[in-house]
């Protein structure tokens, strides 16, 4: 077995949920937002296509490199990709029509913080893994164009407007609430999307 099937095992053991089942997660985060994060994280879900569309199987989420150990953080997103290759995405909800010095400072805090995350992330899933480098693909998905900084040439930034995020988090859950199949533990409670979100991020 090669390594990259190695891995794709082991990330089945850790994180075993159906895509029913974070599809679920992610339209509670839709009737109960968090925080501008994780609807910025549902969006990517749920338009993934649209913006990294090689990307086919969704092997973690808020995961470490082995799946324990959070000492170099956790990864937003781990896909399989199309062409046999693992991406990672780190997503930054970035607030840009805030003015003022410490909201710049804040901003050009998390345009650095966010590629650093994700380039150090693929070091740890290389060395972890003994998946070479060449093949980790990382990505970027934040609420700013990013595309023109150095590191997006080396890593691919993707983005979508804050109100376009705000409409579509809107649209999702005018047609939810219409959907009359929609399943009600979405809509029933808090508590049923927190129990869901502990067995997906721990």
């Amino acid at each position: 077995m090669n390594k990259l099937q190695g891995f794709v095992d082991f990330c089945k053991m850790v994180q075993p949920q159906s895509r029913e089942d974070i599809k679920r997660f992610f339209e509670g985060v839709i009737f109960f937002p968090y925080d501008n994060e994780l609807g910025l994280q549902a969006f990517l879900f749920f338009n993934l296509k649209n913006y990294f569309p090689l990307c086919t199987d969704l092997l973690l989420f808020e995961k470490s490199p082995n799946g324990k150990n959070t000492e170099f953080g956790k990864c937003d997103f781990v896909y399989l990709s199309s062409n046999g290759r693992i991406t990672l995405i780190e997503t930054k909800f970035i607030v840009t029509g805030s003015t003022g010095k410490t909201e710049r400072t804040r901003r050009n805090d998390h345009r650095s913080k966010v590629f650093k995350q994700v380039i150090d992330l693929r070091k740890e899933f290389s060395s972890t893994w003994d998946i070479p480098v060449n093949l980790i693909d990382c990505c970027v998905f934040t609420t700013e164009d990013l595309t023109h900084r150095e590191e997006a040439g080396e890593i691919q930034a993707k983005h979508v407007s804050i109100a376009t995020l705000k409409q579509w988090q809107q649209d999702e859950k005018n047609r939810l609430e219409t959907n009359v199949i929609v399943n009600p533990t979405i809509k029933s409670t808090k508590i049923a999307v927190d129990s869901l979100n502990c067995k997906l991020t721990h």
